[in-house]
């Protein structure tokens, strides 16, 4: 890791604020070219970029069209290749297959969705409200086999005693959680914690992605281990995220991605400075990262980058 994430992370007053964007596949195959000229032009951000020609119509597997089948018997949908897929066929349809059902093979690894969302995929959204509605016993045996089957998979990622290690699953909605915050603390937090745990007991720090409305919990997240947090802006709102993590816990910041498409070049450098000004600190605690699809223009994400470099040194 750079010595500035570093820093920032540990509020050790790094250099620079870390900053970095994020290209999805189906911008690539849109701009081709035209996005990897941008890309040479912004070294600070994307690094120095070799001569070898890129791949711009490769996908990750689920940003592909058509089905797939995960390691967890998950089916996967896609219509739009480039754009990521949805799960549309839930291998626990009832309670009764809980009691049967097995997680992968050991050494399948942890994917993005790793504890929460794999229990509305296993289950299917609406048949683990239910289960969450009426503390179905089903749900706590679930809970216990998907975070038996990750402990085991953090233990074999902690051999290499990373710096950091990564963590990625969408706890929240648009302007809410998807489960109030009693039934996250009573079935949820202790898994979080029992795993993060893990971590920091071989000196790992933790990175949580999360998407969605999480302002409820982030307390919770903190108590739970987490170094650095990676919040959306729009779900949570600037002063809520001030409020809550400023000098508590670093903070990754979702730039604003549903307002990328539609605001103008000086838009996009005023939202950028207004969320360095209002997070930033000398100490650190901030990273920005930006996430840009086939709808961002060009401009705007020329807006971005050129708003990161200008603004990662505000507290210097």
């Amino acid at each position: 890791m750079s010595d500035d994430r570093m820093k920032a992370m540990n509020f050790e007053y790094p250099d620079y604020i870390p900053v970095s964007v994020g290209i999805l596949p189906a911008a690539w195959i849109k701009y081709r070219e035209r996005l990897d000229e941008i890309i040479r032009q912004h070294p600070v951000i994307f690094g120095q970029q070799g001569p070898d020609p890129r791949d711009y119509d490769y996908v990750p597997e689920t940003y592909a069209a058509g089905e797939h089948v995960d390691a967890w018997g998950c089916v996967w949908s896609n219509i739009k290749h480039g754009a990521e897929s949805i799960v549309t066929g839930h291998p626990v349809p009832t309670r009764e297959a809980v009691h049967t059902f097995q997680p992968p093979p050991p050494g399948s690894g942890i994917k993005h969705g790793f504890m929460w969302l794999i229990l509305a995929d296993l289950r299917g959204f609406e048949e683990l409200m239910i289960d969450f509605a009426e503390d179905a016993p089903e749900l706590q045996i679930l809970i216990d086999k998907v975070l038996e089957y990750n402990c085991g998979e953090i233990a074999r990622m902690l051999e290499s005693r990373p710096e950091i290690q990564y963590f990625g699953d969408d706890l929240g909605m648009q302007d809410r959680l998807a489960i109030g915050e009693h039934k996250w603390r009573k079935y949820l937090k202790p898994c979080y914690a029992r795993m993060y745990a893990m971590c920091h007991e071989v000196g790992t720090k933790v990175y949580m992605h999360t998407d969605g409305h999480i302002v409820p919990i982030i307390k919770d997240l903190i108590e739970c281990g987490v170094d650095v947090l990676n919040p959306q802006i729009r779900a949570n709102g600037l002063d809520n995220l001030v409020r809550e993590c400023k000098g508590k816990v670093c903070v990754s910041l979702d730039l604003d991605r549903q307002l990328f498409p539609f605001a103008t070049p000086e838009e996009i450098d005023a939202h950028i400075r207004e969320c360095v000004a209002a997070l930033g600190s000398p100490e650190g605690g901030l990273w920005l990262t930006a996430e840009v699809g086939p709808d961002v223009p060009l401009e705007n994400i020329e807006a971005i980058c050129a708003a990161l470099e200008r603004y990662r040194g505000y507290f210097r």
